[in-house]
């Protein structure tokens, strides 16, 4: 056992340290430092070796070695000088040495476990099975998919004889013959058909080393053969299922080509696959743009296109979708409705509204159309409305639809599934309106009913009734009327004993109730009691904008009652309806329309101004009588009244600071309407928009 002292406990000293602590032969005495933080002192404590920051008291005569490890070439001359005659001292120098025999030895170390653990993670990582056997049959190489596949771990077949753990190997065989078995098919024990190539491994002089077999489970190939006759089967269900829609079907390539069309294409379109297949997708077109080709320039699914396809011109809608494979576009698939079935579908639904209407309220909010902002305005008070119980009154002129809205308010309530009763009061006299609406009892009159009658407003308990024309009603109904709002009670004609009811009131009026009320015709505390919610209805005039999509609507519903095909207005038509002042409002547009479709012929699909009743000679024979004047002018009435309307425009507009929005408001006009104007009144050369 030979004695050996450190000194010096820096990094050459500790790694020194290590290395000589695992040799059995060596006993460090001590491991000094006169450095107390030094790192060595820390390390040599821990393996219960003394430490000290003086050498002196270990320099005796059993002391075999000093290891001189700081590097300091006075403190080496020093222990020198100190040191036992037989102790031998080894200088720093070959401390420095050793250390980088050592740092290179474990970067040889590194490197080589890197390449081993890169080996190895390759070979683990392959799918494939791989056994590999040195030249005396041992085996050196069994990666992860061989334990896999084998059901043996690595760690009990590495180290053993290849036919000892491998049954049917023929390693041993191409270790002989060092010829290779390529392409082999073998069963394992558990069961598992393989592929297997088994090669020679020979170094440079072209000697057998060793060999290697690389093997795979077939079973993954047959799986996939399976998946394939599965896609097979799926494509054949697929395409009966295309076969079989009803629906129409066309689907083009990534350039829009003709891929696939259905039995349903070539029953609507009357092409055939051969018309279709390979061809652009414009090619069925007879009128529109091939929304195919939108939708590949896109990648965007369009829905509800109309066009015409086919030789006969086939008149269909079309919704069509892109295919992205993986997010890359692979063409796209359309399908196509034969427009004809919505058209009778169409006519069955109207026929089936019309149906329904005739049994309580016919319309609903729905039914109503309008666009320009005072009629939105209209019925968002009217839809808010409908959702209470309040009182409402309906105000606009003759013909604007107020009954229209009613309706729609109370189908738009709670009530909608009770009753609706409708009373015109300026149809009915005075002397009856009283017992039908308040109902009568048993002989309160002469050819009263046995029994009495019951009232409308009874009748309408738990529902709606609606007053039309309310600012018709004598003092003496308004009374009576009053009492009814106030206390939801009526008493009947000839009765004494109230009756309790539970009813919505909407009522309506032309009239200018506040000018009723100061000419002394009209309750002022009744209107207070009708003036709820005050809903304000727009004349026609006021509203242009909505006047085109109003007779489209009315050309659908006589196009159903007169057995027509009109399907547009020609725009010369339809700026004289623009123009027109419509006193009749709605009523009358629909009485214009009306009259311009019966005069048509039957074969005709567009109103044409020609078709239209005079409506400006009709405008022109209202101002035929003579104005008052102080001094002729020479101008007609319309003249006059177009300038005058002009130079108010232009007041309000000036007043307004040019400001569109507001002079529309302050004229009680739409802001389109007002555009409209001014674009008449510049093209007559009555106004400049420029400046």
């Amino acid at each position: 056992m030979h004695k050996l002292l450190i000194v010096g406990a820096g990094r050459g000293g500790s790694a020194l340290l290590r290395m000589l602590n695992q040799m059995d032969r060596i006993e460090i005495v001590a491991v000094v430092d006169h450095r107390p933080d030094a790192p060595g002192l820390a390390l040599a404590r821990s393996f219960g070796i003394p430490t000290d920051i003086d050498y002196r008291p270990y320099l005796d005569a059993d002391l075999d070695v000093i290891l001189e490890a700081t590097g300091d070439l006075g403190e080496y001359k020093h222990l020198r000088h100190l040191k036992q005659e037989k102790t031998v001292l080894i200088p720093g120098t070959f401390t420095r040495i050793v250390m980088k025999l050592i740092r290179e030895r474990d970067k040889l170390i590194n490197a080589m476990m890197q390449n081993e653990r890169e080996r190895e993670t390759m070979l683990d990582s392959t799918h494939d099975a791989i056994i590999g056997v040195n030249r005396q049959g041992v085996i050196t190489l069994f990666n992860k998919a061989a334990e896999r596949l084998m059901g043996i771990e690595a760690s009990k077949v590495l180290g053993t004889g290849v036919t000892e753990r491998i049954p049917n190997t023929r390693l041993h065989i191409v270790l002989e013959t060092g010829s290779p078995e390529l392409n082999q098919e073998q069963i394992l024990p558990n069961q598992t058909r393989i592929i297997t190539n088994r090669v020679p491994v020979r170094n440079e002089r072209g000697e057998v080393v060793g060999a290697v077999a690389i093997f795979r489970d077939i079973t993954e190939i047959m799986a996939l053969a399976e998946e394939v006759t599965d896609l097979k089967e799926l494509q054949s269900m697929l395409q009966a299922i295309i076969d079989s829609s009803d629906e129409a079907i066309s689907v083009v390539d990534k350039n829009g080509n003709g891929l696939l069309i259905n039995p349903a294409y070539t029953r609507l379109t009357g092409l055939t696959q051969d018309d279709i297949i390979g061809k652009p997708a414009t090619v069925d077109i007879s009128e529109g743009e091939s929304m195919h080709m939108q939708v590949l320039k896109t990648k965007k699914a369009v829905r509800g296109v109309p066009m015409k396809i086919g030789p006969k011109r086939k008149d269909v809608m079309v919704n069509v979708a892109p295919v992205m494979v993986d997010g890359e576009l692979k063409g796209s698939v359309g399908v196509v409705h034969d427009v004809s079935e919505f058209k009778r579908l169409t006519e069955e639904l109207e026929k089936a509204r019309r149906i329904i209407r005739t049994l309580e309220a016919k319309y609903s909010f729905a039914d109503i159309i309008g666009y320009s902002e005072t009629m939105r305005l209209a019925i968002e008070q009217a839809q808010k409305a409908a959702l209470t119980p309040a009182t409402v009154l309906l105000r606009g002129e003759s013909g604007t639809g107020k009954e229209l809205f009613a309706h729609a308010i109370h189908n738009g309530s709670e009530r909608k599934y009770k009753q609706f009763i409708r009373v015109n009061c300026a149809a009915i006299s005075e002397s009856l309106l009283e017992s039908e609406l308040f109902g009568y009892e048993e002989g309160a009159f002469t050819g009263a009913r046995r029994g009495g009658k019951r009232g409308l407003f009874e009748e309408a308990s738990g529902g709606t009734i609606f007053l039309d024309e309310i600012g018709e009603l004598s003092m003496n109904m308004q009374v009576m009327l009053l009492r009814v709002l106030q206390e939801r009670e009526v008493v009947r004609v000839g009765g004494t004993k109230p009756v309790p009811i539970d009813v919505r009131v909407i009522t309506a009026t032309h009239v200018n109730l506040e000018s009723a009320i100061s000419a002394g015709k009209f309750r002022e505390d009744l209107y207070y009691r009708l003036h709820v919610v005050p809903i304000q209805i727009p004349p026609l005039r006021q509203r242009l904008e909505d006047i085109k999509p109003l007779a489209m609507h009315l050309l659908r519903k006589y196009n159903l009652e007169y057995g027509r095909n009109v399907e547009e207005i020609d725009e010369r038509a339809l700026q004289l309806l623009l123009t027109y002042h419509w006193p009749g409002n709605v009523r009358e547009l629909e009485n214009v329309l009306g009259r311009a479709m019966i005069h048509m012929r039957i074969n005709e699909r567009m109103i044409l101004p020609e078709h239209l009743p005079p409506l400006e000679r009709r405008a022109a024979s209202r101002s035929e009588e003579p104005r008052p004047s102080l001094q002729a002018t020479g101008k007609t009435l319309k003249e006059a009244m177009e300038e005058a309307e002009r130079e108010h425009i232009l007041r309000e507009l000036k007043a307004a600071g040019g400001n569109r929005t507001l002079t529309a408001k302050r004229l009680d006009i739409s802001i389109r309407s007002l555009y409209y104007k001014l674009e008449k009144l510049e093209s007559m050369g009555m106004i400049d928009q420029s400046k």
